[in-house]
């Protein structure tokens, strides 16, 4: 039996390749958010603090390494519930199209979006919350369309758009419990994450071997 060119292609929207790799993909995302709900667990039930701790504190040094931690701590169950869902939706698209894409584009969003509240925030607060991520998440998906241009990222795009679009005024300064810096930096992380490591598109048709005509 021959295969058709792409039918095996896990990018190529209608295959079974595909619907395999969205499925795993959402299967991942919902193992990570029982994950922050045991942080959560553990830090209240024995009163860690890690909040405090371990958070972003914007300017001081001591509250540098919360760039890397804070994207795992929130400020209490609210706070995770409501991340909890975009976070998944949001997540499989992403990691459906390619695990180590995934966990390059999540290290760089965690990093420009912790180093631009840590630079840009407020020296009085403690910031924590998977909201840049999920920002950045949303800034891939919204960029990866146009730059890939793939119909399939263009129906993300629009799904997206519709869905979480109106959380991009999350990015412009509001209530002040809320880090609209996380938001607007982890968003740019997003859009640049999603230029570097974006898909080369290639022939099909070009990597097949073929025999010269007799």
């Amino acid at each position: 039996m021959t295969l058709l060119p792409g039918s095996g292609d896990p990018h190529r929207f209608g295959t079974e390749a595909f619907y395999a790799a969205l499925g795993r993909a959402f299967v991942a995302m919902c193992a990570v958010v029982p994950f922050l709900f045991l942080v959560e667990v553990v830090d209240q039930g024995l009163a860690f603090g890690l909040d405090a701790t371990a958070g972003i504190i914007p300017k001081r040094i001591d509250g540098l390494d919360g760039v890397f931690f804070s994207p795992f701590l929130h400020h209490g169950f609210d706070h995770l519930y409501s991340n909890s869902i975009p976070l998944i939706l949001l997540g499989t698209f992403v990691l459906a199209a390619g695990a180590r894409r995934f966990l390059w584009s999540t290290l760089l969003i965690i990093l420009v979006s912790g180093l631009g509240v840590w630079f840009t925030g407020s020296p009085n607060s403690v910031v924590v919350g998977a909201s840049g991520v999920i920002f950045g998440y949303l800034g891939i998906l919204l960029t990866r369309g146009i730059v890939e241009r793939s119909w399939w990222n263009f129906a993300v795009f629009v799904l997206v758009g519709l869905l979480y679009g109106w959380q991009l005024v999350g990015v412009l300064p509001t209530d002040e419990r809320i880090s609209w810096q996380g938001h607007l930096f982890g968003l740019l992380g997003g859009v640049v994450a999603a230029i570097l490591f974006r898909r080369r598109r290639h022939d099909p048709y070009r990597s097949e071997s073929t025999l010269p005509m007799p």
